[in-house]
Formats: structure tokens, C-alpha cells, sequence
């Protein structure tokens, strides 16, 4: 049998026995501070230190980005088919060579696969979290029921099985778009969609966290007005959508085409192709028919990102002062107004400072946090049923006692 054309698995093997060594300190400190604590705790202190290691991971993701060290290997899983960068030093040199300042370089192969392991160790402490979380909720479905008299009914079910299982599902999926992002050679979209997949793997890791916590100390989340409740979510996607038109200026490279702030290009509305910035099917700098991207198209991508960060900034400036009168969201109020006040100041830095490497990671860890405090948020908090039935109560009677009303 001709062996040749059988691929090499190696390097995953490698890439998957790197990430196990990573997890493993993690996972032995958890085991050894907690040895003594319930399950829910247990459980807990590996949610937040794996949340703590991933949104670690996205600021690496974002610094390997801002590098240019996205395709420093640029095969998948390993580099030049090898384990690590160091059994590709030949084929690193002569490309290195052919473009001393192209995308492949020692450092840039290094801080590539750093990435990788990283991610692969991450991988293996989420795999590890939905394994435990299904012994210990096999076992309370064996063990007897709470007692009803002083008992919270809600302990138990809010160690749900499902949501470690379905970010294991997540992570893989993210893992899918790593290996994308370099094999399509960073093609914008799918980098786009990796960025938004690690904020959505920091919000599944978030919620596991807060119910861990609540299943802990056997309490519910804080009840609030529906209008709040509202305005939680209403924040929350408008930073999504931010987030995903700031990745889109960082994968295209749009952020230095305003250097000024707050006009651009000495204009309040300067020329803009938002049709050929915002065509998303495309390869890097170029557009569906493989034109140059014109300069108008990277102005577009610009100022859009700019003008929906005046809105996300308001909206965040008004909830933090609407959590901040809640004694129990009060610290996701202080987090969101310090983290708001970050992003302006990372935001202008990047722009007026000439996208400084400090500022541009500072800035997507930032927004990362933020979507996290929000999750964190709504997780803590549920709309207020008391207040909704209480509102139906009074247009019912309001109905009652106007008949001309209830008739019209």
C-alpha cells in the first residue's frame, strides 16, 4: 500500500498533545483550590478561568492579526506540514528570503502556532467542562429531590448539561474558521465570522459562569423593569453589530483612512463607496470581480464604524446609569462605563496615533469585555413579572371602566 498519499496526521497530533499540556495546569490549580467545595463551585472556578483563558486567546488573536502573522504558517494545523515552526526552518528561510517583509517570517511562524496551541488548550479545557457538567447532572438526577420547605427549586436545574455542550459544539465550529481564516488566506468575511465567534464563545463561557454561580449560592437572577430588560438587549445587539463593522475595518484595513477625528479626510461626510466596502463575498483588497478596492471603499468601512460607535456609546453611557441605581448590577454598571470610556480612548488613539499595535489590541479586548459585562448582565438580571402583570391589571381595569373605550 502506497503510504505517500495518505495524509500526515502528525501535526494535529502534536497540535492536540500541546493543547492538553497547556490545560493541564489550569485544570490540576482548579482541582487542588477547590478539592473541598460542591460541584456547582467546582464547576464555577473552571467556567471563569476557562472564560479568562479564551478572552486571553482573543487578545493573542488579535495581536497575531494586527501582526500580519495570520498566514506566518500558512498551511493548517501545523507549519510547513511540521509540528512547529522549528522543523520548518528551511522552508521559513527561503520565503522569508523571496519577501524579508512578507507575511512569512520566524517571528511571525512563531507567534502563528503560539496561537494555535493556545486555542487547541482552550479546546481541551471546554471539552473538559462539558464532560464534568454531564457526570455531575447525571448525578443529581439520581440523587433525591429538594425538599420543597426552605429548598430553591431553581438549585438544580440551573446546572443545565446543554449549554457547556453546545459551546463544545461552538468551539469546534471556531476552530473551523481558524483553520479557514488561514487557508482562504485571510478572506475577509470568514475573519470577520471568527472574530464574532470568539465573542460568542466568551458569552456561552459568561452564562455558564453566572448559573454556576447562582446554582452555588441557590439564588435568582434580579428583577427589573421590562423597560430595562429591553434596554440590555437593545445594547447588546447594537454592540454586536459594532463589533462586527470593527472587525470588518480591521481585516480590511480601513482604520487609517480617516486620520482624523471628528471629521475625515477634512470633510463631516467625505467620498464613500459604502456598495464596494460593504460587498461581503470578496478576497482581501479586492472586489467580487477582483478589482482594486478603491480608497472611497475603505473610507465607507471607516465612517460607518465610526458613526455607529456615537450610538453604542450613548446607549452604554444610559444603561450604566440606569444598573448603577440596582445595588446588585451596579458593578456591570461600573464596568460598562469604564470599559466605554476605554474604546474612546483606544478608538481615538488608533486613529490620530497612527494605529498603534497597543491601542488596536487594548481596543478589540475592550469590546470582547464588553460584550462579556453585558452577557453578564442579562444574565443577572430578569424582566420584572410583577410589574408586567401588574400593567396588564391596570389597562384590564382601565378597559373595564371605560366601555366606549373597549368598544371603539
Amino acid at each position: 500500500m502506497d503510504t505517500s498519499s495518505l495524509y500526515d496526521l502528525t501535526p494535529i497530533a502534536w497540535l492536540m498533545a500541546a493543547g492538553v499540556l497547556i490545560a493541564l495546569g489550569p485544570l490540576v490549580w482548579v482541582w487542588r483550590r477547590n478539592a473541598g467545595a460542591g460541584p456547582a463551585r467546582r464547576l464555577h472556578a473552571l467556567t471563569v478561568l476557562t472564560l479568562f483563558l479564551t478572552f486571553d486567546l482573543t487578545l493573542f488573536g488579535a495581536f497575531t492579526r494586527l501582526t500580519d502573522s495570520g498566514l506566518g504558517c500558512p498551511d493548517w494545523p501545523g507549519c510547513y506540514g511540521n509540528a512547529s515552526p522549528a522543523g520548518a526552518r528551511h522552508e521559513i528561510a527561503m520565503a522569508q528570503a523571496a519577501q524579508p517583509t512578507g507575511p512569512v517570517t520566524h517571528g511571525k511562524a512563531w507567534v502563528e502556532m503560539v496561537h494555535r496551541y493556545l486555542a487547541t488548550g482552550v479546546g481541551v479545557l471546554i471539552l473538559t467542562l462539558a464532560g464534568a457538567t454531564w457526570i455531575v447532572r447525571r448525578r443529581q438526577r439520581r440523587a433525591p429531590p429538594p425538599s420543597s420547605d426552605g429548598g430553591h427549586p431553581s438549585h438544580h436545574a440551573t446546572l443545565s448539561a446543554w449549554w457547556p455542550a453546545f459551546t463544545l459544539v461552538w468551539v469546534c465550529l471556531q476552530g473551523a474558521f481558524g483553520a479557514l481564516t488561514v487557508t482562504w488566506k485571510l478572506f475577509p468575511a470568514i475573519v470577520t465570522l471568527h472574530l464574532l465567534g470568539a465573542v460568542v464563545l466568551l458569552a456561552l463561557l459568561c452564562i455558564q459562569a453566572v448559573h454556576y454561580r447562582q446554582a452555588a449560592a441557590q439564588r435568582l437572577p434580579t428583577p427589573v423593569s421590562p423597560a430595562l430588560r429591553n434596554g440590555l438587549v437593545v445594547t447588546t445587539v447594537l454592540l454586536v453589530l459594532q463589533i462586527a463593522l470593527g472587525g470588518w475595518v480591521s481585516t480590511n484595513y480601513a482604520v487609517l483612512a480617516c486620520t482624523q477625528f471628528p471629521t475625515c479626510q477634512d470633510s463631516w461626510w467625505p467620498a464613500m463607496n459604502f456598495a464596494q466596502g460593504f460587498e461581503i463575498w470578496r478576497h482581501l483588497g479586492v472586489t467580487g470581480e477582483g478589482q482594486p478596492l478603491d480608497f472611497s471603499a475603505l473610507t465607507a468601512i471607516h465612517y460607518a464604524h465610526r458613526l455607529m460607535a456615537y450610538a453604542v456609546f450613548v446607549a452604554l453611557g444610559v444603561l450604566a446609569w440606569r444598573l448603577r441605581r440596582i445595588d446588585t448590577l451596579r458593578p456591570q454598571a461600573h464596568w460598562l462605563a469604564g470599559l466605554a470610556l476605554l474604546q474612546l480612548a483606544t478608538g481615538l488613539g488608533n486613529v490620530l496615533l497612527g494605529w498603534p499595535l497597543a491601542a488596536a489590541v487594548l481596543h478589540t479586548g475592550g469590546a470582547a469585555a464588553l460584550a462579556v459585562v453585558l452577557t453578564w448582565a442579562l444574565c443577572e438580571s430578569r424582566r420584572d413579572a410583577s410589574v408586567r402583570t401588574a400593567h396588564a391589571s391596570d389597562n384590564a381595569g382601565g378597559r373595564n371602566n371605560n366601555p366606549r373605550k373597549a368598544t371603539a
